[in-house]
């Protein structure tokens, strides 16, 4: 995705650069891998954002859902925020703190063998990337939101139901709130199948948002993500998902081993200037490395079955591919 901050000659309705530095302009990127399955995604992301709507895209890891956020943003065509979430965001995080201070300082030397100093000393608020996005039409991507606490999301429910965010009393600019910009649009991400390090979002903050539960792409979307992100070929790059996908039935739940293994696979091949081969070793050691920590962890008369259960994937996928 290509990405390219506003600069400071930006229209003049856009905030200072001090108070965006998040703000960047996405554009779409020519390496991004469209088949008719994240085509069929992306178009209903789009009527979903055009119709209002914020968009939520759940499932689990590996199946694209950050860089499908982004090319929808892209797409979308607004300037976009980016924002991670994290256990120890907090309300300000989204809103805005007490960042700094301004002292003013005045030398009165009217008379000149009397000199008179005054000092004054003021905070300064510096809204966040939440209460910017809403001031200013933004798209606001919120990656892993449930990652945040609960309560730091609460800020967002008044946003996406009545157009309204609530704000501290300390901002300035009189108002308590703050009337959300129309074009205002928010992307989300999440990973429900995830138990270490996040948080049940709300059910009132799921009930404002259109969620799209993903899963691993088909396999001819598989093939292509590889070749273009490996930089091999579609008949390696098949091999080497095929594999992947047989292992990956083998587990109960079917989370793993991702797409992410796959490309690593193929990047270590190629920058290795190996063979998809049974019978190269680097091809053979980039499987069992890459590919056992996703297998259960038995064993088969005091020995390990890992690497011999990818080993026998391997040679199986590859003589049902070979000429």
């Amino acid at each position: 995705m290509t990405m390219r901050a506003i600069s400071k000659e930006a229209p003049s309705r856009a905030p200072s650069p001090k108070a965006t530095p998040d703000v960047v302009v996405l554009e779409p990127s020519p390496g991004f891998v469209i088949t008719k399955e994240v085509e069929s995604i992306v178009r209903r992301a789009l009527a979903y954002l055009r119709a209002g709507y914020p968009v939520h895209f759940a499932g689990p890891p590996g199946v694209g859902k950050t860089s499908l956020a982004f090319h929808t943003a892209a797409l979308f065509g607004s300037p976009a925020i980016f924002l991670q979430g994290d256990d120890e965001l907090v309300s300000s995080d989204l809103l805005g703190r007490d960042t700094e201070q301004r002292r003013s300082r005045v030398v009165d030397n009217f008379v000149r063998s009397v000199t008179k100093v005054e000092e004054e000393l003021s905070r300064v608020w510096v809204d966040n990337r939440l209460t910017v996005a809403c001031q200013h039409g933004y798209t606001l991507i919120y990656d892993e939101f449930n990652r945040s606490p609960p309560e730091t999301n609460n800020a967002l429910l008044s946003v996406l139901s009545e157009g309204v965010l609530s704000l501290p009393k300390q901002r300035q600019g009189g108002r308590g709130y703050l009337e959300v910009h129309p074009n205002f649009r928010a992307i989300f991400t999440s990973n429900p199948e995830e138990y270490a390090g996040v948080h049940k979002a709300q059910d009132a903050l799921l009930d404002r948002i259109v969620t799209m539960h993903l899963d691993h792409h088909d396999r001819e979307t598989e093939i292509a993500i590889v070749a273009a992100r490996a930089s091999v070929s579609p008949k390696a790059g098949a091999i080497i998902v095929d594999i992947v996908r047989a292992l990956r039935g083998q587990i109960e739940n079917g989370a793993r081993p991702t797409i992410r293994a796959a490309i690593a696979i193929g990047r270590v091949v190629q920058t290795s200037g190996a063979r998809v081969h049974p019978d190269d070793e680097v091809f053979r050691w980039a499987c069992r490395d890459i590919l056992s920590r996703d297998l259960p962890r038995s064993s088969r008369g005091g020995g390990a079955t890992m690497a011999s259960c990818i080993d026998d994937v391997v040679l199986q996928i590859c003589a049902a591919q070979a000429p």
